[in-house]
């Protein structure tokens, strides 16, 4: 009777495992665990100032027109605004190389001639980054310039666009629509006619020097010290801000690092250092990635807390230099601080990194008074006089501010200063020969 079952009973049991494991094969097919829920916390902003477009970086300090009858230019930086307004509208083609060897002295020839007027910056820039300013036909050719020549007819015809190149010694040309010279004739032109009077310095010489006839009328500035939070830049640069470590290595240094950079940060002349050494490249870098990269870089941390402009830039040591400027001028200070931000660009990120971590509240001075300038064609005849120096060594000479820090205060006293072999000096009629800033 048992032997009747047992088959029966086997067969039972086969299909109860069998519905078992489907069953659970179910249940973990369609488990679905119960987690808590994760609180959300807003990204953390790490900006400190402001983005720059290229146009607030990049731009020029000085215009001249050479008029049949007159010498005018300004340095003032709304009247230069207001003329590159209209020159970046132009529609600029036909780029093409005129002279592979343009000397100094043939740049001296071009500037000198009647119905021109130049555009001066401070250091060569590459024109495949300043097309986003000027509307440039493309392909943008691989040239850089440091002055840009607008060349008009007599007749109010044409008119053609030359780039200056002092650096490489080159010169480029380009055409602009016919109907672009509307914006030329009506308005830089009218404008330009209105600017100060001035005067070749040295008509004779291979160097081409003009400065204002007229005194410049500035203001002297006083502000209340002001800075930004070193822990905000420590945010920015380092990866993992957990991992760094504080220490104080003197009384007015303050050493911030991790395993992987390090930054010093000097409470006295509110400045800070950062390095990375494990980002240093000895490779020749490409001007245009090089300063587009360091603009990008201090753009992802907001880092233009007051107006900076791009003055300097060297391939072979990887380096860019922005100086602080006040109101159009630029800025020069001694030992005692720094007026400069230099970033140094490594391998596919900064190496190094010095700056001021204070901030000017130029809108609000503590107290500011006008102050006049001697004409600065007074400061070029007390140069030229002056057994310290050779006039002809002067490459420009241009009205500005020395900062001078104190404790608590940021005194903008404005004054002249002229450029010798790179450096810049401020013009100090005591000892008729002015004072080496060291900064350049």
């Amino acid at each position: 009777m048992g032997l009747k079952y047992v088959e029966t009973v086997k067969s039972i049991v086969l299909i109860l495992l069998v519905a078992l494991s489907i069953i659970l094969t179910f249940s973990i097919w369609t488990y679905s665990p119960r987690y808590e829920t994760i609180e959300q916390f807003p990204p953390v902003d790490i900006s400190i100032g402001d983005k720059k477009r290229i146009d607030e970086i990049i731009k020029p300090y000085k215009m001249v027109f050479n008029f049949d009858d007159a010498l005018k230019g300004t340095t003032d930086s709304d009247k230069i605004d207001r003329i590159m307004e209209e020159i970046t509208d132009w529609k600029i083609t036909e780029i093409t190389t005129v002279e592979e060897n343009f000397t100094s002295e043939d740049i001296s020839t071009l500037l000198r001639k009647p119905n021109r007027f130049t555009v001066f910056f401070q250091s060569e820039i590459p024109l495949s980054v300043y097309d986003s300013v000027l509307k440039i036909e493309a392909p943008t050719p691989e040239i850089s310039f440091n002055q840009i020549v607008v060349e008009w007819k007599p007749d109010n015809t044409a008119m053609t666009v030359y780039f200056v190149s002092k650096e490489n010694k080159k010169l480029y040309s380009a055409k602009v629509k016919a109907e672009d010279y509307q914006s030329l004739d009506n308005s830089i032109l009218t404008v330009g006619r209105e600017l100060q009077e001035y005067r070749e310095v040295n008509p004779d010489s291979s160097s081409y020097l003009v400065v204002s006839v007229e005194p410049v009328e500035t203001i002297k500035y006083t502000f209340l010290e002001d800075e930004v939070s070193i822990n905000k830049f420590r945010d920015a640069l380092f990866s993992d801000v957990n991992a760094v470590r504080n220490s104080q290595v003197g009384i007015h240094d303050e050493e911030l690092a991790d395993d992987h950079a390090m930054m010093n940060v000097y409470t006295e002349k509110k400045t800070l250092n950062y390095v990375s050494p494990n980002a240093e490249s000895q490779e020749l870098a490409i001007p245009s990635e090089l300063l587009i990269n360091t603009i990008n870089f201090v753009n992802e941390h907001g880092g233009w807390t007051d107006e900076f402009r791009f003055t300097y830039m060297d391939a072979e040591t990887r380096s860019v230099k922005f100086r602080l400027y006040l109101h159009g001028l630029p800025v020069y200070t001694d030992s005692s601080s720094s007026a400069e931000i230099l970033p140094k660009w490594g391998k596919n990120r900064i190496y190094s990194y010095a700056r001021p971590y204070y901030r000017l509240n130029s809108s609000n001075p503590a107290k500011s008074e006008i102050e006049l300038l001697p004409p600065g064609l007074d400061i070029a005849e007390i140069l030229r006089k002056s057994d310290k120096l050779d006039i002809g060594t002067v490459e420009e000479i241009t009205p500005g501010y020395f900062m001078k820090y104190k404790p608590g205060l940021f005194i903008m006293e404005p004054a002249w200063f002229y450029l010798i072999n790179g450096n810049w000096n401020r013009f100090s009629p005591e000892i008729l020969g002015g004072e080496l800033i060291g900064l350049e």
